[in-house]
């Protein structure tokens, strides 16, 4: 992700001109570190939690910017990646999955293992390795389509597609 311009809108969802919200906090010293940088903590910190909640096997769903975490009853996690519809297993029957994210000061980088679809009311899951399809018919598909519908209404088109840039490797991308 490239630097945010001063009347770009801001990262943080304010609906404010990025000078009008977060740089005036930056120059305070409220704020010690860039939007970019505070998001990366986020996420770490949201899929360290939703890990923990997979593992008392409770349902959970967060969204944090183009992302949404989830878990179920039956101990699995996930972070699905809205702009590009990429997932990651966070973890399988309540135990985590360790999870590749290398962060720089610029992006985040994730090792997508899989995308997602949601068809007839079941989300799909289609690995990149060899492009099994599996459907997850016990996961919450109905607030995982609300909380993507929510990400597309508070976020522009435009504004999607600058956060996902493509990495080399098909499934190692930048979100």
């Amino acid at each position: 992700m490239g630097k945010i311009g001063r009347n770009e809108q801001c990262l943080c969802g304010s609906g404010r001109k990025y000078k009008h919200c977060c740089l005036l906090k930056e120059q305070a010293g409220v704020v010690p570190t860039t939007p970019e940088q505070q998001f990366k903590i986020s996420l770490n910190r949201e899929i360290a939690q939703i890990q923990q909640t997979a593992a008392e096997k409770r349902l959970k769903i967060r969204e944090l910017g183009v992302f949404v975490l989830f878990s179920t009853a039956e101990g699995d996690a996930w972070l699905l990646e809205i702009s590009e519809s990429d997932a990651l297993q966070l973890a399988d029957k309540g135990e985590p999955v360790d999870v590749v994210i290398d962060e720089n000061p610029e992006t985040i980088e994730i090792n997508w293992t899989h995308t997602f679809a949601i068809r007839d009311k079941i989300l799909e899951l289609t690995a990149y390795a060899d492009k099994v399809v599996t459907p997850q018919p016990g996961y919450p598909t109905k607030e995982i389509h609300a909380a993507i519908a929510r990400i597309k209404k508070k976020f522009s088109a435009e504004m999607l597609n600058r956060v996902h840039v493509s990495g080399e490797d098909q499934g190692a991308d930048q979100a």
